[in-house]
């Protein structure tokens, strides 16, 4: 790799590495701020009914439960960064119209470190998002993330425009000029732990798979 580009990658994860934990730490402090306002519902219930204010109690019920409905639940997948970087990206897609589903269950402890895990996570998941914005027709980004054995497993199935071109062996993309840089930070992550990663791009669809050992 010239340095010119190897100097571009490293820029490039420092910002996406800033990025994706930012939104770690904005989802839980929304998480907080939830659970701050809670009390004072509360507080606010516990008057009116001393109060013997039954039917303002009722209405104040109903008003919190219609708020509630727009409130995106924080993801449980047993993995506490994992939670917070999928809650925030499927937060993220699901402004933008794009169904999304998915099915994780993760152990907290493993190999990769959080940082890593951002990363690679972040990066595909930003990428997924990116192609369904192009996507003619029903935009959706389905996910499933398990262990099998010692081994993490991800997958990834995501609503995109035509075929996608690889040049120098990456997918292009059009975020800040950097062609699929992004995937080829994961890559990397992933071959340095013993790990592998796949992408497969056809016309309306686009799917990202990998591998690897995260346990002990």
């Amino acid at each position: 790799m010239r340095k010119k580009t190897y100097l571009k990658l490293i820029e490039y994860q420092t910002e996406q590495s800033r990025k994706h934990l930012g939104e770690v730490a904005g989802i839980y402090r929304e998480m907080r701020g939830y659970k701050h306002d809670f009390h004072h519902h509360l507080q606010t219930l516990r008057g009116q009914l001393e109060a013997g204010q039954t039917q303002r109690a009722l209405a104040y019920l109903e008003e919190l439960d219609r708020q509630l409905m727009h409130v995106d639940p924080l993801l449980k997948t047993g993995n506490i960064v994992l939670d917070a970087i999928l809650s925030a990206k499927i937060a993220q897609a699901r402004e933008a119209g794009i169904c999304v589903t998915v099915k994780a269950n993760v152990p907290d402890n493993l190999l990769l470190t959080d940082l890593e895990l951002s990363i690679i996570v972040g990066n595909l998941l930003d990428n997924a998002i990116e192609a369904c914005m192009d996507a003619q027709g029903e935009r959706f980004l389905r996910i499933f993330m398990g262990m099998k054995q010692k081994m993490l497993y991800f997958s990834m199935l995501n609503a995109s425009g035509r075929k996608l071109p690889k040049k120098a062996g990456l997918f292009s993309s059009h975020k800040n000029g950097f062609h699929g840089f992004g995937l080829r930070r994961a890559e990397a992550i992933l071959a340095e732990h013993g790990g592998w990663c796949k992408y497969n791009s056809e016309d309306g669809a686009f799917t990202s798979e990998f591998l690897v050992p995260a346990l002990r």
